[in-house]
């Protein structure tokens, strides 16, 4: 990547300003991912000092759930190294206009992930509970949402792929996406399964990502 003269400066000083002004998403970036991965394990930490297992992605369960369940978690975990190199060798093809809503969506994205974490209290969990019993919550920001956790994670790496639109970055969001979607249809039969008649009701009256159908 070339480095151009900026204000009319040379040598080191050049090199710096293009370097700080070339990349100026980095730390908007950065803090939308330490927010988001900082929730996530604080939450986890609370939840081990409680003796609750957070993580329960793939385990005690039938194949074809532990398998769809392990490739998310597969999915969730190289999204990391594939966000860090695009952020720091700056690797982009979206005007900065597109790059600042990209920034607003992983802040929201925080915001809503944050917001669902607390709704949910100590019943929350990341894949379906293996011998756990969770409560039931629809109050808060379930309201509006049936996977407002989901939607935060969505938003969040859409986020980040706007803010550093490349192809491997793309291609590795759509990949987590459709996980994250995958993983929601299987926890809607679980939820069924466990609580009847009482989440279906919440299922005609709440919708999976965002809004409401009014009363029923």
């Amino acid at each position: 990547m070339g480095i151009s003269v900026i204000g009319g400066a040379d040598g080191p000083t050049s090199v710096f300003l293009a370097g700080k002004f070339g990349n100026i998403f980095f730390i908007p970036a950065c803090f939308v991912l330490v927010i988001f991965y900082g929730i996530y394990f604080a939450k986890q930490l609370q939840q081990k000092r409680q003796g609750i297992r957070t993580n329960q992605l793939g385990s005690g369960k039938d194949k074809s759930v532990r398998i769809r369940e392990m490739t998310l978690l597969a999915a969730t975990v190289l999204m990391i190294p594939v966000e860090l190199v695009s952020m720091v060798w700056n690797w982009n093809f979206m005007p900065s206009a597109i790059r600042g809503v990209g920034a607003v969506a992983g802040f929201l994205g925080d915001g809503i992930f944050f917001t669902a974490v607390w709704t949910m209290k100590d019943s929350w969990r990341a894949g379906i509970p293996d011998t756990d019993r969770t409560e039931f919550v629809s109050c808060g920001i379930y309201q509006y949402s049936r996977n407002p956790a989901f939607l935060g994670f969505d938003m969040i790496y859409v986020g980040v792929l706007l803010m550093y639109f490349n192809w491997v970055l793309l291609l590795f969001t759509v990949w987590a996406v459709i996980m994250f979607h995958l993983q929601i249809l299987q926890e809607e039969k679980y939820l069924a399964t466990v609580f009847g008649d009482q989440y279906l009701e919440y299922k005609k009256r709440t919708c999976r990502y965002w809004g409401r159908r009014g009363r029923v």
